[in-house]
């Protein structure tokens, strides 16, 4: 039987999956922690020598689990636009500046002032934000221009695992589409967007797909990681893009709504319409793409009202769910705005900030609670809005992640869109999506659908129709306190 192996290499965790595609079956999984390092306020930096360990140590586990021959294929997925650095011999400039990472705030700014932020938006996809690769060189150049002056190398997590892997260095183009670089309409890398970041065009390795086969496991990398020497490795997928793919958003229309400790929106469709509200990504199936959201805190948020409202207990959210299902939608008119870490899409206000408005001596934890499951409700909402703005039709919802499992949260989510929310369970995370890719590029697996047969379904929650009138209510009340709020919030 043929197996193929799937490397996440993710912001908290590397993570390693065995799948064997023939028989539809997760073989194993291995996971190993990664360090997040923030030497200064809004820094986030790793070290890709430990994503490196990790892949060695996770692999040498996965390939031990079947026989030896049977691995065909190799795929892998990352965080992105993480900026990885390479001098001329190949060596590493500098830790990893994540995509999270802060610090180039004056360098948009003078991107805004120096460009035409509309057009560098339909041309390249996404806005002008900190996630850009583009802002982050620039940063570079100006603090550490010893640094800047020795590039020879720009890509991103995965490629570079990818590179140590096979010794070929190509970089995924949703690297280069969310890095600032890719023109839409030509597909292509252009100058002068490069120029921008003040790089030359050739220090970006050439682009490659997702199911391409860009090299070869090679006799040192076997050796270190214990994979055959010789085995296939695929171009790669980002990481949410992965996610998305491997939960079965494969058609126009399929939307995954992501419950973790941030909140995440992904869309198939069937047009690139950019729109500053959204980042935008390539889809893996041929002709689609991937317009998302990346809301800064959801999970995270109501983890903290848990040790808030719930101070030592034991399954806190599950106690104070039990007490949220026993309020009334609405909340008597309290709401949440869930923006405690700023906000990333669609208001991109790293200044917002969380706010409970409406707070009466009757209130209790209860109704704290549920006006947070709400908020984040309404947050989803927004998302879904700028999705039929720009004249897509959502009509499947789907739902994965840890949050899922509150039926409370899910109803709420059901109601506030008034559409069904299938929830999901046992997705494996990105590294299906990158090993399925991986058996697609090497003929193990020839259709983009089978990768949703890993997953199975839990529960479906169906609206409540008379609700909807209530909650279109409740979610004009939530943008209107946002925008009277924001000009007070740099203050």
């Amino acid at each position: 039987m043929d197996h193929v192996i799937g490397l996440d290499i993710g912001t908290t965790s590397t993570i390693g999956i065995l799948i064997e595609p023939g028989t539809r079956r997760v073989i194993a999984q291995e996971s190993r922690p990664v360090t997040l390092n923030s030497p200064h306020p809004g820094w986030a930096e790793e070290d890709p020598q430990e994503w490196w360990d990790n892949v060695c140590a996770i692999t040498r586990r996965l390939a031990a689990e079947v026989p030896a021959g049977t691995i065909r294929a190799l795929g892998v997925t990352g965080m992105v636009p993480a900026v990885l650095l390479l001098d001329a011999e190949g060596r590493l400039l500098r830790p990893s500046i994540q995509q999270s990472d802060g610090r180039c705030e004056a360098e948009v700014a003078a991107l805004l002032r120096e460009t035409d932020a509309e057009a560098f938006l339909a041309r390249t996809g996404n806005g002008i934000n900190q996630q850009l690769v583009i802002a982050k060189l620039r940063w570079i150049a100006t603090h550490e221009p010893e640094v800047f002056a020795r590039i020879a190398t720009v890509y991103g997590s995965y490629d570079h695992i990818a590179s140590l892997l096979t010794g070929a260095r190509r970089v995924e183009r949703n690297w280069a589409l969310e890095g600032g670089f890719l023109d839409l309409a030509t597909g292509r890398i252009a100058q002068d967007l490069c120029a921008l970041a003040g790089i030359d065009p050739g220090v970006i390795p050439p682009l490659s797909e997702s199911t391409e086969v860009i090299g070869h496991v090679t006799d040192a990398a076997a050796e270190a990681t214990g994979l055959p020497a010789g085995l296939p490795v695929s171009g790669g997928v980002a990481d949410h893009v992965a996610s998305a793919y491997a939960a079965g958003v494969v058609a126009p229309g399929h939307v995954l709504l992501k419950f973790g400790g941030a909140g995440d929106v992904l869309a198939a469709t069937d047009a690139a319409r950019p729109d500053a509200r959204l980042f935008m990504d390539y889809h893996p199936v041929p002709g689609l793409f991937m317009p998302n959201g990346c809301m800064a805190s959801t999970g995270s948020m109501l983890n903290w009202a848990a040790r808030m409202l719930a101070p030592g207990q034991d399954r806190p959210h599950a106690r104070l769910d039990a007490l949220a299902a026993k309020v009334a939608p609405g909340v008597g008119g309290l709401i949440m705005l869930p923006y405690m870490l700023g906000e990333k899409s669609p208001i991109h206000d790293p200044n917002a900030r969380g706010v409970l408005a409406g707070m009466t001596l009757g209130h209790g934890p209860g109704h704290i609670w549920r006006a947070a499951l709400e908020g984040t409700a309404f947050a989803f909402r927004h998302h879904v809005e700028v999705l039929r703005d720009l004249g897509f039709r959502p009509r499947q919802l789907l739902a994965s992640d840890g949050g899922s499992a509150s039926a409370v949260w899910m109803q709420i989510v059901a109601d506030v869109h008034q559409m069904p929310v299938q929830v999901l369970k046992g997705h494996p995370g990105s590294c299906l999506g990158a090993a399925w890719l991986a058996a697609m590029g090497v003929g193990l697996a020839d259709s983009h659908d089978g990768v949703r047969d890993f997953v199975g379904t839990g529960a479906l929650h169906t609206p409540d129709p008379e609700l909807a009138a209530h909650y279109d209510t409740g979610y004009g009340r939530f943008r209107d306190l946002y925008e009277r709020l924001k000009p007070w919030f740099p203050a």
